[in-house]
């Protein structure tokens, strides 16, 4: 029961084949049985969990009827949910409790959602493997002695061991989809804008962006027209109407054009990944879609430009965890200038303290204009480089990273290494537009993501190329050896 897709677990309930209570008993089951393996949750919320989906039962019995009623789901553990600990998994936010719901969790619930707990993650969001979590790390279910990348990992491993049906991450510079590349799950970072960021606490305010990891591009579009639209509470959020972007599922490809970007091949790709994204593009060719060459010139500058931004806005993010208002505080000050340093060297790990130091050394008096004023202009270049490449095709084709995922603590201690995992990523961030990574292949036995990039507001394009290329391959049904 565990296994199914939320497509399949509509049908299911509605046939009354199985109701939302065996269905949410099998995913904590599925939980208590590989859990201590894959670590994939911060915490779990059982109780409650149990007492919606009985609710949901309650609710289909008397013939309600709402996009996921009954149908258990995994949240990123920086989304605000009342009631329940939302820690980002950092000592500094360790007893949080957040006293109101997250935009996206308000619509999950009004969709009838069974929420299981909250997944590990990066600390902050900060990181690329899931290993600067301040509870523990997660593994992958591909190969439990490998990063499931980050900072999301905890919700694509989750969704790859079926420890839930389905997770909602959220995506700065690849967060969403590096993890759903290297645990082989679908993974959709939407346009900045599209997903409220209200309750989604703050990383990068003009890079973050809510998405959903799930088993195929149908349960994707499912979760998309439950959680996108316009948000009141959010001045980011986008007034820009809503498609059901399940009628995209029904499309075809066949006059489609898809651009293949010649910076993303050049060196640098590990080969065996270069092959199964290759093979990818060959297989949506063969579907009916025309490719043509596309440039975006300045993606040499994305990494430097992500990381000056990013950190920038992070600093100033940041800079209320104080310990006077809320979370930890430290209890061997003497001065209140002593509690905030104490409270921020104990309470913060080492990778969220590097890009508070850079963040703010950026926007120093002096610097501001040298670093991020000039960011700020070459991510305006980045932008117009893919508008326009998205004038000559639908969607863009590439890798999701360079390389299959990588053992733990291998690349810890260079953090310029893991930076780089997100090069092919962080375009589509500092752009604003949509992209996905679906599952395309193997290389020596771990998952590879092709991904695909489109035009603002088109997640309904990449929906569509993403389903057409699911119906044609079998990679997203592979089982992690758990």
């Amino acid at each position: 029961m565990h296994r199914t897709t939320i497509t399949q677990a509509q049908e299911l309930l509605k046939q009354k084949k199985l109701s939302s209570l065996q269905l949410t008993e099998a995913v904590f089951a599925r939980i208590d049985q590989v859990e201590e393996k894959v670590q994939a949750f911060a915490h779990l919320t059982r109780e409650k969990a149990l007492e919606q989906a009985k609710r949901a039962d309650e609710q289909i019995a008397a013939g309600e009827k709402a996009p996921l009623l009954g149908i258990p789901i995994a949240l990123k553990d920086l989304i605000c949910t009342k009631g329940s600990r939302t820690t980002c998994s950092s000592k500094i936010l360790d007893q949080f409790v957040a006293p109101y719901n997250a935009t996206v969790v308000e619509r999950l619930k009004q969709a009838g959602a069974v929420i299981v707990g909250k997944t590990n993650m990066d600390e902050f969001a900060m990181g690329s493997s899931n290993e600067n979590a301040c509870h523990h790390p997660t593994m992958n279910p591909w190969a439990l002695d490998r990063v499931p990348g980050g900072s999301s990992g905890g919700s694509s491993a989750a969704v790859s061991a079926h420890e839930c049906v389905a997770a909602l991450g959220s995506d700065t510079g690849g967060s969403i989809r590096q993890p759903a590349s290297f645990c082989g799950v679908t993974g959709l970072k939407p346009t900045y804008g599209r997903v409220s960021r209200f309750g989604l606490v703050a990383f990068a305010s003009s890079l973050d962006q809510i998405g959903p990891l799930t088993k195929t591009v149908a349960d994707a579009a499912t979760l998309m027209n439950v959680i996108g639209g316009k948000d009141p509470r959010d001045s980011t959020s986008a007034d820009v109407a809503l498609p059901d972007f399940t009628q995209a599922l029904q499309k075809d490809v066949k006059g489609m054009k898809l651009g293949i970007p010649k910076e993303y091949f050049t060196g640098g790709i590990n080969p065996a990944v270069e092959k199964a994204v290759q093979e990818g593009i060959r297989t949506l060719e063969s579907l009916g879609m025309q490719t043509v060459e596309v440039s975006l010139p300045h993606l040499d500058y994305a990494v430097a430009t992500y990381y000056i931004i990013a950190c920038a806005e992070a600093s100033t993010n940041l800079s209320r965890y104080d310990g006077v208002k809320y979370g930890y505080r430290s209890e061997k000050s003497d001065n209140l200038v002593n509690m905030y340093e104490n409270t921020r060297e104990e309470g913060f790990g080492e990778e969220v303290k590097r890009r508070i130091l850079l963040g703010t050394f950026v926007l120093s008096s002096g610097y501001y204009d040298a670093y991020y004023l000039k960011g700020q202009k070459v991510r305006t270049l980045i932008k117009q480089d893919f508008e326009n490449a998205l004038k000559q095709c639908d969607v863009i084709a590439s890798p999701v990273t360079p390389y299959p995922a990588f053992k733990l603590g291998e690349k810890l201690n260079d953090p310029l290494q893991m930076y780089l995992a997100d090069i092919y990523t962080i375009s589509a961030n500092l752009a604003g537009i949509p992209a996905m990574s679906i599952p395309c292949g193997f290389a020596k036995g771990l998952p590879v993501g092709l991904q695909l990039m489109g035009k603002h507001f088109d997640e309904a394009s990449l929906i569509t190329v993403g389903h057409k290329f699911q119906q044609t391959t079998d990679f997203h049904t592979k089982e992690a050896p758990l």
